[in-house]
């Protein structure tokens, strides 16, 4: 990709709020939400980390809407009110995962912060799920059918920024 068309995805953890720029023009905008916990590097924190990170992966292309992961693999099962009824406590992590990788030693990349050991991702959450406001376990949740969206646009080179 040459510089021109360099991607880069912001998150604001104030606004709730995600946009995305290719070659220096706003592509999209989205409502996210980032940690209940707000925000740091430290693991086993639940907050989301700040700073430089890129795109590792792509997880769940060829996946359905609602499909559910669990470590990023597909269970088999697709999300309904009926299967959240029966397992209450799960962190949902549905249709697409986009994982993370801190760029910056010390601060979300080495030991005790490393984003990528820490499983950080973009991911898809129930309809049921209130966006723009913090709710997650350190990830940043998406809409579904937005992170389908995303996951399209994206690439392993788009750098993602995290205030």
């Amino acid at each position: 990709m040459n510089k021109d068309e360099q991607q880069l995805i912001f998150v604001s953890t104030v606004k709730q709020r995600m946009t995305c720029f290719k070659a220096d023009e706003l592509e999209l905008t989205y409502l996210v939400s980032t940690a209940k916990n707000g925000v740091g590097e430290q693991i086993n924190s639940e907050c989301t980390p700040r700073g430089w990170h890129k795109c590792h992966s792509v997880i769940g292309l060829e996946n359905q809407v609602n499909s559910v992961f669990v470590g990023r693999v597909w269970t088999g099962e697709i999300y309904s009110e009926e299967l959240a009824k029966e397992f209450p406590e799960r962190d949902w992590i549905l249709t697409r995962i986009i994982r993370l990788e801190g760029l910056e030693s010390g601060r979300n990349k080495g030991e005790g912060v490393d984003s990528f050991d820490r499983f950080i991702y973009i991911h898809g959450t129930p309809d049921s799920t209130r966006l723009g406001q913090p709710g997650s376990h350190g990830c940043i949740r998406m809409n579904n059918a937005q992170i389908m969206e995303l996951s399209c646009w994206v690439t392993t080179n788009t750098l993602v920024y995290i205030e």
